[in-house]
């Protein structure tokens, strides 16, 4: 099994947030990978040897500082009234919205689910903002969350 509940997953509730609810229907479609599958899916895309962004180095893609963008705000946009995500990673990103996406927070913890899914909820899987990556399956595009409110982009290797 490559998926938990979401019922059962331990931030369950940055969906269900009484400030920022997701629809039913997109809930259906944010799944929480198992620890083991959510690890599976690190090593093969992010990192063979750092468990989280804090951590990367010397062999990690995501720590060559020449594939990244320089650092974009997304912070006012997350405190704003409108839902959309930041211009530039709209830009950035020109994935269909049924394309699977991967949101990795860490090694242990991977969600699956829509771009299209993502782009309406961001500020949802933002609420947890210590580093997580955005990556899409079969993209070489990737988008990493600072915690400093900023974001950078890149063409994953």
């Amino acid at each position: 099994m490559n998926y938990l509940e979401l019922d059962s997953y331990s931030r369950k509730w940055i969906f269900t947030h009484a400030s920022m609810p997701v629809a039913a229907e997109d809930l259906s479609q944010i799944k929480p990978l198992t620890q083991a599958r959510s690890a599976e899916l690190w090593r093969e895309h992010i990192s063979k040897q750092s468990p989280d962004a804090d951590h990367f180095g010397k062999g990690d893609w995501p720590s060559d500082s020449s594939l990244w963008s320089e650092a974009l705000d997304w912070q006012a946009d997350w405190d704003g009234d409108e839902p959309d995500l930041p211009a530039a990673i709209a830009e950035f990103i020109d994935w269909e919205d049924n394309t699977t996406v991967f949101f990795c927070y860490e090694k242990y913890n991977v969600i699956e689910t829509k771009w299209g899914v993502f782009k309406r909820n961001w500020k949802n899987f933002l609420f947890f903002d210590d580093g997580p990556l955005l990556i899409g399956r079969k993209k070489t595009q990737a988008v990493w969350f600072s915690s400093k409110g900023t974001f950078q982009c890149a063409h994953r290797p």
